[in-house]
């Protein structure tokens, strides 16, 4: 049966995550309420990357297969869907695609800023302490060395492995955001949070890089700051072959 995959974007505010869930409105069941309502015909979705309540993304992917004659109907589509969800296309692929196995990579962006600023307010974390820079980056750049990162997935994480090739780590100023880039094989739940959390206890001095490389070490969730929210997070791509 032919394969399509949808490229998405949304603002995650709203939504309890990618993700069908019970009792809670998704990303996912946005979109398979709209292909329903347009194709007349009910589209079961394979999602890419899970991403949690209230993290937004620029690409993230969903593919489906079906027998009906497929156009790239993103406008129309985009016509039903909220405001907060934008189908960016629509593309036929190989039948075995998958657009979560098939990912090579995929990079996160964490956004944080120092001064009020309306325009940021829940697309940001808004942050007024100084942060040292240089401190960050040292912490950013402790992370290429490692792969196990046990201590940055949250509780109940129901995965096998907890390795993960991270290709870039970086901390960048951008306009009036601090903007961390963290881009992987795969991530594991809650991980650039923790990340995020716990590197931001380096820039304020609150610990140090060796205290942080300890705790990727320690190889506990207990030890690290999951406590940045959500709003401040992207997926900012997924990389196919």
């Amino acid at each position: 049966m032919p394969r399509y995959f949808i490229e998405v974007a949304y603002k995650g505010t709203n939504y309890s995550g990618f993700q069908v869930q019970q009792n809670a409105n998704s990303i996912q069941a946005e979109v398979e309420k709209a292909l329903e309502i347009f194709y007349k015909q009910k589209i079961e979705l394979t999602g890419s990357s899970r991403t949690d309540a209230g993290v937004h993304a620029l690409q993230n992917y969903f593919h489906f297969d079906t027998d009906l004659p497929i156009k790239d109907d993103a406008y129309n589509l985009n016509a039903i869907l909220p405001t907060d969800i934008v189908v960016k296309n629509i593309r036929s692929v190989d039948d075995e695609a998958h657009c979560r196995f098939d990912a090579l990579s995929r990079e996160y962006h964490y956004f944080v800023y120092r001064h009020k600023d309306p325009f940021l307010q829940g697309m940001a974390y808004y942050l007024p302490y100084s942060v040292d820079m240089d401190l960050l980056r040292q912490a950013a750049a402790e992370i290429k060395k490692h792969t196990d990162f046990t201590s940055f997935a949250k509780r109940n994480t129901q995965v096998n492995s907890f390795i993960c090739n991270i290709s870039v780590s970086e901390w960048v100023e951008e306009k009036d955001c601090l903007v961390y880039k963290v881009k992987a094989n795969r991530f594991l739940r809650g991980m650039v949070k923790g990340l995020v959390g716990t590197m931001l206890l380096v820039g304020k001095k609150k610990i140090s890089v060796e205290d942080f490389k300890t705790i990727i070490e320690s190889r506990d969730c207990t030890k690290a700051d999951f406590s940045v929210p959500s709003h401040g997070l992207f997926l900012s791509a997924v990389i196919f072959p």
